[in-house]
């Protein structure tokens, strides 16, 4: 019996395919060299750390105890040490006091002592699961600073989050005003206002200074230091991990980020944004006039997900804030709130480019098709997360059923061209150039284009790709269930293993198991048509045998890599590879029919064969070109 080969155009999308999802999986991998200067990035930093530490030990610390009013001997002590700055410890607000602002949203607690926010609550999200009952807590346990480096015509300085602000908190229409000022003076300070709105994620969020010329020194910037530890608030702190990065707009528009990897850094110019981004949350800092420039420090604190579990990433940024007649005055935003697209993309201020939704067509896909169908059935429809899915993933494949039809269409016809092309294969065994001009030429005569059942699947690529950007990104799936599933934005473990196994983990998900039969079935299903389509192609591997292997294989590469995704993704991928199996079997037993394509054929091949395409022609010229110059060599020899 005559061994079943594989259509060449096939088996390289199907080599495409299976190649960029290798490339999804492992694009974050750093090679050895980028490992090695991380590495020596990471001491320098580590040397830098130590010496501004050393420095920050120089550097004036305000006394903990206000002075009695009208102590002019305590206060010259203190200016010894604050300078112009000395008046604010005499006021009754130098001691630890708080100040809390909050609406239907968040609530934030800011503190007298730095003026900045000490906690910043999302009062409608929970950490880890449903029902857990603790709020997701962006900033608490100082694990955020921001902070001022003052330098003082009299050579000092002194740093803003060790000196106290004086609060006053009134109420402007239905917002909540806050203003917190560190005096030099009765009207000489530093203001920090916080402006809160009702049902707000976005806190308005001003610095300026007044009457401070003669006591600031104004011969360069200063340094404004913001930094985040960022929580954990997901399930699986490794999952959220991957996705907590810091994003920046510059230059007018454009995009960017610091990048994965135990300690990467950029400094760009012109920001006007920068976003403390972790899976689903975000805390953006935005300025109304963009910084000249900023330095991003991101630091990669899971070296073991087993054991380092409350912490994700260290983010730091430092930007400079530039004098204007010798006074500081920067209108900014802070935003505290889900990283949802809807929601980032209702303040026109370009918040939702933080979400990864992918670059080029991938992203289009998802901004224009994905983000839209799905927010409609998710929200206006009113389903649950998980019917919407599936619905979801019907108009896809619906959609995209026109392709696939045109690819099996092509698989049909190669597949009744089979015995011709045997026929040449043995007529010029020993002339493989010939065999393949002549091949050509039967393809031609045929009306049959050989590379139609390849260019379908490469079209679908973009839709594979665009779906593994999306579902990871949708905040929509957050803790929302569906059959065994808790949380459709995490893995849907059935059984906790007790042990850990290399790349697959220490639980067992289902989802990626049903998807992975899916796959298996649909492989099994179209490899037998796809190897009948063509013969084996001279000089070139037992393609048969590797596409048996890629049978098994595909499926275990699924129940590695996805073992850990969310199972909104796999879930799409199980009713996807479904609804292509039910399509293709409609298709091949009752839309294709073998005896008319056949016939169409034979019809074909006596009429005047068409005029190759411009690829034909030029694929039958370099195949000319190499037997001219095959025989020019047998010549010589």
């Amino acid at each position: 019996m005559e061994e079943k080969k594989l259509d060449l155009n096939s088996i390289i999308g199907f080599v495409l395919i299976f190649g960029i999802l290798i490339w999804i999986m492992y694009q974050n991998k750093p090679s050895e060299k980028e490992i090695a200067a991380e590495k020596a990035k990471k001491e320098l930093v580590a040397k830098q750390e130590a010496q501004a530490k050393a420095d920050r030990a120089k550097t004036a610390v305000v006394p903990t105890a206000a002075v009695t009013p009208g102590d002019t001997v305590q206060l010259a002590q203190l200016q010894k040490t604050l300078g112009g700055f000395a008046y604010s410890a005499t006021l009754p607000s130098a001691k630890e006091s708080f100040t809390t602002i909050e609406n239907e949203k968040v609530k934030l607690k800011i503190a007298n002592k730095g003026g900045y926010i000490v906690e910043a609550t999302l009062k409608e999200f929970e950490k880890f699961r449903k029902g857990s009952g603790e709020l997701v807590e962006l900033i608490k346990n100082n694990n955020s600073n921001l902070n001022l480096q003052l330098l003082t015509t009299d050579n000092r300085t002194l740093n803003s989050k060790d000196l106290y602000f004086e609060p006053t908190l009134e109420k402007v229409g239905a917002d909540q005003v806050l203003s917190m000022r560190l005096k030099a003076g009765a009207n000489e300070f530093l203001e920090y206002k916080y402006v809160l709105k009702p049902n707000d994620y976005l806190v308005g969020f001003d610095i300026r200074s007044q009457g401070l010329n003669k006591v600031l020194n104004s011969a360069k910037p200063l340094d404004l230091q913001w930094d985040l530890k960022t929580y954990r608030n997901e399930k699986s702190v490794s999952y959220e991990n991957r996705y907590a990065e810091i994003y920046y707009n510059y230059e007018e528009g454009k995009e960017s980020y610091v990048g994965q990897g135990d300690l990467k850094e950029e400094t760009p110019d012109k920001v006007e944004y920068i976003a403390f981004k972790q899976h689903f949350f975000a805390t953006i800092l935005k300025t109304d006039t963009a910084f000249e420039k900023a330095n991003l420090v991101s630091e990669n604190l899971v070296k073991d997900d087993k054991i380092d579990t409350v912490f994700t990433k260290q983010f730091k940024a430092t930007v400079p804030l530039a004098f204007s007649s010798g006074e500081i005055n920067y209108k900014m935003h802070l935003y505290f709130g889900p990283a949802d697209y809807k929601v980032l993309k209702s303040y026109d201020k370009n918040f939702e480019k933080i979400i990864p939704l992918g670059w080029g067509i991938f992203g289009w896909i998802n901004k224009l098709i994905f983000v839209p169908l799905f927010g409609f059935l998710s929200s206006t429809i009113g389903l649950s997360l998980g019917i919407a899915i599936i619905i979801f993933t019907i108009i896809i494949k619906l959609a995209m059923s026109p392709i696939t039809y045109k690819s099996f269409l092509s698989q049909a016809k190669m597949k009744v061209l089979r015995p011709d092309i045997n026929e040449l294969g043995e007529k010029y065994k020993k002339d493989p150039m010939k065999k393949q001009q002549e091949t050509m030429k039967l393809y031609n005569k045929a009306g049959v284009n050989p590379m139609a059942g390849c260019i379908p699947a490469l079209i679908q690529l973009p839709f594979m790709y665009a779906s593994f950007q999306f579902f990871p990104a949708a905040f929509e799936l957050r803790q929302k269930g569906f059959l065994w599933a808790d949380d459709l934005s995490s893995f849907d473990s059935v059984v906790k293993l007790p042990f850990h196994i290399p790349l697959y983990g220490d639980h067992i998900s289902l989802f990626p198991i049903l998807a992975a039969i899916a796959i298996f079935f649909y492989m099994k299903m179209t490899s037998g048509d796809q190897q009948m389509a063509a013969p084996q192609q001279e000089g070139m591997p037992d393609m048969a045998k590797m596409m048996k292997i890629m049978i098994y294989v595909s499926p275990l590469m699924m129940l590695i890599f996805f073992n850990s995704y969310g199972a909104g993704l796999s879930l799409y991928n199980f009713i996807s590879n479904l609804i292509t199996i039910g399509i293709m079997f409609v298709i091949k037993n009752y839309i294709v029919d073998s005896e008319k394509i056949h016939a169409q054929i034979q019809e074909n091949k006596l009429k005047e064969p068409k005029k190759p395409s411009k690829f034909q022609q030029r694929l039958q010229e370099v195949m000319e070109q190499q037997e001219a110059a095959k025989k020019t060599q047998n010549k010589k020899k």
